[in-house]
């Protein structure tokens, strides 16, 4: 059964119309890779509450909730803040290969606050916003993905 997926893009420009996403649509390409099909996109502001709604209503509803944007170190990041009370439980590898596999391509990337855990059944991961990032840590991570979704529907194998 493939994977419902969700993607959300967060940023206050995109969300305004004053940027074009590019990294939405770079998660889309990937959905195949990850034995997904698009349930829902949406795009909304860098803004705590907002972020947390739109993860809140898919939390059960789909496979995987995959986010881009929000993940850095200026005042108006908030993804991590926003999603983090919502998991039960943190999947911290995720966020330890997206910024040590970044490293070794964009020192900078260390800076990044990417991260994963499951919640309700659904695996949420919070990606860079920087779609040449997206495409990066999907193809780093893509098998843990598809095991965390069948994990997190209650399959029980290793």
């Amino acid at each position: 059964m493939p994977n419902r997926a969700v993607v959300i893009t967060i940023s206050d420009r995109c969300s305004a119309g004053r940027a074009v996403d590019r990294s939405g649509p770079a998660i889309i390409e990937r959905l195949a890779e990850l034995e997904a099909h698009l349930v829902h996109r949406q795009i909304i502001p860098d803004d705590l509450d907002a972020i947390r709604r739109v993860v809140q209503e898919w939390l059960g509803r789909c496979d995987v909730i995959l986010t881009t944007g929000g993940t850095g170190v200026s005042a108006r990041d908030v993804t991590p803040e926003a999603i983090r009370p919502l998991i039960e439980k943190e999947l911290r590898g995720f966020g330890e290969i997206m910024r040590l596999r970044g490293y070794e391509q964009t020192p900078t990337s260390i800076l990044s606050r990417g991260g994963a855990g499951l919640a309700a059944g659904t695996l949420v991961v919070w990606l860079p916003g920087s779609p040449k990032a997206v495409r990066e840590c999907l193809d780093w991570l893509a098998p843990a993905i598809k095991h965390a979704c069948v994990l997190g529907r209650g399959g029980t194998a290793h």
